[in-house]
């Protein structure tokens, strides 16, 4: 039997794995599991104590590690000998084109329900940048519809405006927030009609988070609506917060909710109406003609100029159950040379951690810390 010393928190818990996958162990962490009284001990006491602290760290490091590769042993066998990737990885969708990279997996889930998009015109600059994350829930149709509809009507407007730039009122913002709600009332209108057409009454229906940033040279301008979330990487690597989450629990949110006349009630999570775990989509029909969930976005810009960053990362809630924001900035800092600028990396790390979730990450490199611009191209 193999055991390793876990050294987080300073609680003494054991992993223990059979010894068959001993060799596996070693072979992939490539650090040693150091019990705390050994560090006294000879050949241990000639380090330093910033020494021994690295040791502890790469440990810890070790045992996330070695967590996400027993996990993936146990599925394994709960498959019969079957591969994970198999099994698992049924859909995967990626994507690299100049700066941008995206990495999209089904992951433990019945049904591939996120969708993204990237829409760029690096040639003439007709319009900024459109990126998009929509994860969508009670099927993809919700997902599928905003992702086919909202980037090409953005594109349009955004070139429009462009070319009457000086004459016009409007902001990035102002067009985004336009759109979105737009592209909202039109799904639940077509689904209506379409119902009334058969004669049949509107039944519940699925939505979709959406998360739209727009990127000039000198500008970011960004939407969420739900859960998906953004993060920026600045040039001293800290991470600043693009986006956040709509959640039924947040104070805000939850007198809105009851304002309409609505509740939120917890069943292994904060639920609006006991049916939805965030407080704003798109689509969800009924809960949206009860105007306990809205679709209006957060949107703010940033000044590119001041913060000088290095990338951001664009994900479904997939990623952020199983890192923070600090965290994965870090994470992808690291494996920025990697073919996928690390959503490839963070997206599969995040699957051994044992998230239950499609997986969704895009990453979009900045030039020269300022703005730059990617290929145009889309996941399905």
């Amino acid at each position: 039997m193999l055991r390793l010393w876990q050294t987080e928190r300073g609680d003494r818990n054991y992993i223990d794995t059979i010894t068959r996958r001993r060799n596996w162990v070693s072979e992939t962490t490539g650090d040693f599991i150091i019990r705390p009284k050994i560090a006294s001990m000879s050949p241990f006491k000639c380090l330093s104590n910033l020494q021994v602290k690295t040791i502890v760290k790469s440990s810890r490091d070790a045992v996330k590690m070695v967590k996400g590769k027993v996990a993936e042993m146990m599925m394994n066998d709960r498959l019969g000998g079957l591969s994970v990737l198999d099994a698992e990885f049924s859909k995967t969708w990626e994507f690299k084109n100049n700066n941008v990279a995206v990495y999209s997996i089904q992951g433990r889930r019945d049904h591939m329900e996120d969708r993204f998009e990237v829409l760029t015109d690096i040639t003439n600059k007709s319009h900024p940048s459109i990126f998009g994350i929509f994860d969508g829930h009670g099927g993809e149709a919700a997902a599928d519809y905003v992702k086919a509809h909202l980037p090409e009507a953005l594109r349009q407007q955004l070139q429009a405006f462009e070319r009457e730039r000086k004459e016009s009122s409007q902001s990035y913002a102002s067009i985004l927030e336009q759109r979105i709600m737009a592209v909202d009332r039109d799904m639940l209108d077509k689904l209506s009609a379409n119902h009334d057409e058969a004669g049949q009454e509107p039944g519940m229906i699925g939505g979709t988070t959406c998360l739209v940033a727009l990127l000039s040279d000198r500008e970011l301008t960004v939407a969420n609506v739900g859960d998906s979330r953004g993060v920026l990487c600045d040039k001293d690597g800290n991470a600043v917060a693009l986006s956040h989450d709509h959640k039924p629990y947040q104070l805000k949110e939850r007198k809105r909710i009851k304002r309409a006349g609505g509740f939120i009630s917890f069943n292994g999570s904060w639920r609006v109406q006991g049916i939805l775990a965030m407080s704003r989509s798109l689509g969800d029909y009924p809960l949206k003609n009860l105007n306990v969930v809205i679709p209006d976005p957060d949107i703010v810009t940033f000044d590119l100029d001041k913060l000088q960053p290095e990338f951001m990362i664009l994900a479904s809630d997939g990623l952020w159950d199983a890192f923070s924001n600090e965290e994965a900035v870090r994470f992808v800092r690291e494996r920025l040379d990697e073919p996928h600028y690390g959503a490839k990396s963070i997206v599969l790390q995040s699957f051994y951690r044992g998230c239950p979730d499609n997986i969704t990450v895009m990453v979009v490199r900045f030039k020269s810390g300022g703005g730059g611009k990617g290929g145009a191209k889309s996941g399905e």
